[in-house]
């Protein structure tokens, strides 16, 4: 395999993993579960108005909040129903 597919498949990897991470997490020090259907919800989101964060997921957090209003509606309500779960608990 081409060096330049190996490390694009490494990037990719890497950025699938941290959307699972940092997907529903408001914060940086939030733990959340997160399902395979919020992932795919939030990747191509990452990639489109983040990836310049990466591999900061703290980073990739705050940009993702900022830029709240143009996520897709999938991710927008990934990062919805987490706000609403961390109000609820009282955090």
């Amino acid at each position: 395999m081409p060096k330049f597919q190996a490390d694009f498949r490494s990037v990719l990897r890497t950025a699938v993993f941290m959307a699972a991470g940092f997907a529903l997490a408001p914060s940086a020090n939030a733990s959340f579960t997160v399902t395979a259907a919020q992932r795919i919800a939030c990747t191509p989101d990452v990639f489109r108005l983040c990836s310049s964060e990466i591999p900061n997921v703290g980073h990739i957090i705050t940009c993702m909040l900022a830029k709240k209003a143009s996520l897709s509606p999938a991710c927008r309500s990934v990062f919805d129903a987490a706000l609403a779960s961390k109000m609820a608990s009282g955090e």
